[in-house]
C-alpha cells in the first residue's frame, strides 16, 4: 500500500491520505482567495518537515499554464528531492502549455538532477501540450494516465500564426534532442513541433513517445520499480525501487500561491480595468478617497500579473488609449463618445494583451462583461462631472454662493475641501495656508474649485456649514 502525506515547502501536514483518495480541490478562482488565505494563517504554524521516509518519493502537482512561477516550484521540488534523501520526483501534471523560457528552465533542471524525476500526465482527462510535451520529455521516466494526450508544440507568434521558419528548426531540434536523451521516438518530437502533431497515452506508448500507462499514482510507482535511469551530470546508474513507496506531497508555499493564482490573464485584465475605473471614479468625484486607493491596488496586482505573463506591445498601447479616452470623457463629457472608444479599446486590448500561447489568453466570457461595465461606468462618471458643474448655476443664479462662510474640513496647502450643502466641495486660497477648521469666505469659482479667502466676518455663523468633527 501507498501512504501519502503532504509537505508544503518546508511544512508538513499531518494526516496520511488513502490511495485513490480524492485530492484536495487546487485552488483555481479569485473567489477562494479569502478562504484560502485564512487557511494558510491557520495551518501557517504547522511543524516543519522532517526527513524523508527510506524509499519514500516526493509528489508535485501542476495543474495549469507554464509559468516562471510553476518553473521555480519545480526547481525547488527537484533540490528539496536531493536534498531530502527521496527516491525520486514524482510531477503530476496537467496543463494547456505555457511559456518557452519557463518550459526550458524546468527542463535544464531536469536534465541536470540528481534524482530520478517521473512526469505522470494526470488524472484521466488531462493533457500535456505543447511546453508540457517537452517537460513530460525531459523526465527520467515519462508517463501517462488512459485518457490523457501529449503533443500540439508547434511555436505561435503574436497573432497565432506559424513563426519564421528559423524558430520552428530550433524548437523542433531542442524537442528531438531530448528525446534523443531519453531514448524516445525522435520523429514525433519532431512531429509534434513542425506539424503540431497529437496523440493519446495509448499510442504515445506505442510509439515509444511515453516509457509507462498507468491507472493511479500507486500503479504507477509499481511499474517504474526495478527500471535503471541515468542522472545527474556524471551519469550516474540508478535503479528506482518505487514499489509501496510512502509518497510526501510537496506543496507550493503560501506566497508563491497567491503569484500562481495572479498568474492569470483574466485576473491581470479583470484588476487593470476595474483599477481604471476606480480612478475614473476618484477623478470625478475628488476627496472620497477609496476609488484611489482601489485603483491602485487593483492596478499594482494588475502589474505584477502582467510581469509573469507573456505581454505585447500592442495590447499596453491600447490599455493606454482606453485610459486616456476615458479621461477624456471626464474632462470633456458629452455623449459617451470617447467612453465608447475607450471600451472598444479596452476589448481591443484584452485581445492582444498577451501573446498567443497555449493557456495564456483572456477568455471573452470575462472580456465582454467587464468591458460593458467599465464603459457604462465612465459615462456614468462623466454624468457627475456634469452634475458637480451645473451645480454651481441654478435658478437662483451662478453666485449662488458668493459670500457664504465655510468651514475647511480637510488641508493640503492652498487647497483643501469643505462641506457646502450637503456635499465636498474643492477649496482653493490664493491668499493664505488652509488649515482644517478655519473658516473661509467664498469668493468665486474656477471650474470645480471654490476661490476662498479668511473670513473677514466670523459673526455670520448662520451661513456656516457644520464642521466636519460634528457631523
Amino acid at each position: 500500500m501507498t501512504l501519502r502525506r503532504h509537505v508544503s515547502a518546508g511544512r508538513a501536514r499531518p494526516g496520511a491520505l488513502r490511495p485513490g483518495a480524492p485530492k484536495r480541490p487546487r485552488f483555481r478562482s479569485a473567489a477562494g482567495l479569502f478562504a484560502f488565505v485564512l487557511g494558510m494563517i491557520l495551518f501557517a504554524g504547522g511543524p516543519a518537515a522532517g526527513q524523508a521516509p527510506p524509499g519514500g518519493v516526493l509528489v508535485a502537482e501542476i495543474d495549469g499554464a507554464i509559468t516562471p512561477v510553476v518553473a521555480d516550484f519545480l526547481t525547488d521540488g527537484v533540490d528539496a528531492a536531493e536534498q531530502g534523501g527521496y527516491q525520486a520526483l514524482v510531477v503530476e501534471l496537467n496543463t494547456p502549455g505555457g511559456l518557452d523560457s519557463s518550459m526550458r528552465k524546468i527542463v535544464q533542471k531536469f536534465i541536470a538532477a540528481e534524482v530520478p524525476v517521473i512526469v505522470y500526465v494526470s488524472p484521466q482527462g488531462s493533457r500535456a501540450a505543447s511546453a508540457g510535451a517537452i517537460i513530460t520529455s525531459a523526465a527520467h521516466v515519462a508517463a501517462m494516465a488512459p485518457a490523457t494526450a501529449i503533443g500540439a508544440s508547434t511555436p505561435v507568434d503574436l497573432e497565432g500564426g506559424d513563426l519564421d521558419r528559423k524558430v520552428i528548426n530550433d524548437a523542433a531540434a531542442y524537442a528531438e534532442s531530448i528525446a534523443q536523451l531519453r531514448g524516445r521516438d525522435t520523429e514525433f518530437a519532431r512531429q509534434m513541433v513542425r506539424t503540431g502533431r497529437s496523440v493519446p497515452a495509448q499510442e504515445a506508448l506505442e510509439i515509444g513517445a511515453i516509457d509507462l500507462l498507468s491507472r493511479s499514482l500507486p500503479e504507477l510507482l509499481a511499474s517504474a520499480d526495478g527500471r535503471e535511469v541515468t542522472v545527474g551530470a556524471d551519469n550516474r546508474k540508478v535503479t528506482l525501487r518505487t514499489d509501496d513507496a510512502e509518497t510526501v506531497a510537496f506543496e507550493m508555499e503560501f506566497f508563491r500561491r497567491i503569484q500562481q493564482l495572479l498568474a492569470d490573464p483574466n485576473l491581470a485584465f479583470l484588476f487593470m480595468s476595474l483599477g481604471t475605473l476606480a480612478i475614473v471614479y476618484e477623478l470625478s468625484n475628488p476627496g472620497i478617497g477609496a476609488g484611489g486607493v482601489l485603483g491602485a491596488i487593483f492596478i499594482v496586482l494588475a502589474l505584477f500579473s502582467l510581469s509573469v505573463l507573456p505581454v505585447s506591445m500592442a495590447g499596453v498601447v491600447l490599455l493606454l488609449v482606453a485610459a486616456a479616452l476615458f479621461a477624456a470623457e471626464l474632462f470633456a463629457p458629452g455623449i459617451g463618445i470617447a467612453a465608447a472608444g475607450g471600451a472598444i479599446a479596452l476589448m481591443l486590448s484584452g485581445v492582444f494583451l498577451f501573446r498567443d500561447t497555449p493557456g495564456i489568453r483572456v477568455s471573452f466570457g470575462v472580456m465582454i462583461p467587464v468591458t460593458l461595465v467599465v464603459g457604462v461606468g465612465v459615462v456614468l462618471a462623466g454624468r457627475l462631472v456634469v452634475s458637480s458643474q451645473r451645480g454651481l448655476s441654478t435658478i437662483t443664479g451662478e453666485q449662488q454662493y458668493v459670500g457664504r462662510v465655510v468651514t475647511v474640513g480637510r488641508s493640503a496647502g492652498r487647497r483643501g475641501q469643505a462641506l457646502l450643502d450637503g456635499a465636498w466641495w474643492n477649496v482653493r486660497s490664493d491668499d493664505a495656508e488652509l488649515k482644517a477648521g478655519d473658516q473661509v469666505k467664498i469668493l468665486g469659482y474656477e471650474g470645480l474649485d471654490l476661490l476662498v479667502s479668511p473670513a473677514d466676518a466670523p459673526g455670520l455663523t448662520s451661513l456656516q456649514e457644520p464642521d466636519i468633527n460634528d457631523r
